[in-house]
């Protein structure tokens, strides 16, 4: 975990209400949360060094949770990405696993599913990155 007290995640979801929700849900099980309506936004976060986690829509507009995914690895974030998803076939699953998402979670199954996938990513980063 980051210097900081809690585990400080990033979500990015187009849809207010759930955002609002996710928000919410990782707020009370103690996460430092900030959330964006769309990929870029989370991608222009001048400030996210210090992210844990990040969890992201795949379908938004201009760019889908893969692409947010993969422009973070290349923008150098190693941070564990948990993709959300009403649509889920094979092939996403694969595209996924390309570019480093550890994770993914079926909407609206979300609840203490994100919690516990969320807590586990970061728990399994802080194993593969420890000396």
């Amino acid at each position: 975990m980051s210097v900081h007290a809690k585990p400080k995640v990033y979500v990015a979801d187009d849809d207010a209400d759930v955002l609002g929700s996710l928000r919410f849900l990782l707020e009370a099980d103690g996460f430092d949360v900030r959330t964006f309506r769309s990929g870029s936004a989370l991608l222009k976060a001048s400030d996210r060094a210090p992210v844990d986690c990040f969890v992201v829509d795949y379908k938004m507009p201009e760019l889908n949770g893969v692409e947010v995914a993969e422009k973070l690895r290349k923008q150098g974030a190693t941070a564990p990405v948990v993709l959300i998803t009403g649509h889920y076939d094979d092939r996403l699953a694969a595209r996924a696993a390309a570019v480093g998402i550890q994770d993914f979670l079926l909407k609206p199954l979300l609840d203490d599913n994100l919690v516990k996938r969320i807590r586990k990513a970061i728990a399994n980063d802080h194993q593969a990155t420890a000396p």
